[in-house]
């Protein structure tokens, strides 16, 4: 698994290299955590929070995990996780982009993916 700085230069490039226009109003900015976040749902401790998009009285922005990503891809190599980068900033960028237009689609399938998670232990 990569360390932290070079997690937080892999986030960097990958945020450099979309449209800029997709972060208006992420005044909060894009950050990496070192720590690790289960989610409240979570029933074994196995269910991490990657990134997320928060909307507070601080502004709106993304916050990756660094301590989650590396529990679920730090046996991949530099590339896959790269990827896998990628996909957890979009889903993110696409959070924001949908709160400012007033939806809230994606949202609608996390908590599917939830639900189909948590129906496992009924």
């Amino acid at each position: 698994m990569i360390d932290f700085e070079k997690c937080a230069q892999m986030l960097d490039e990958i945020a450099d290299s979309m449209p800029y226009e997709l972060y208006r109003d992420l005044n909060a900015g894009i950050s990496l955590l070192p720590q690790t976040k289960i989610h409240p749902k979570a029933r074994n401790n196995d269910l991490f929070i990657l990134g997320e998009y928060i909307q507070n009285s601080l502004g709106n922005a993304i916050v990756f995990y660094y301590g989650s990503i590396a529990k679920v891809y730090g046996y991949l190599s530099d590339d896959m996780l790269y990827k896998n980068l990628v996909k957890i900033l979009h889903h993110e960028v696409r959070h924001h982009n949908e709160y400012l237009a007033g939806c809230d689609d994606l949202g609608l399938i996390d908590k599917q993916q939830i639900d189909e998670y948590l129906s496992k232990f009924e």
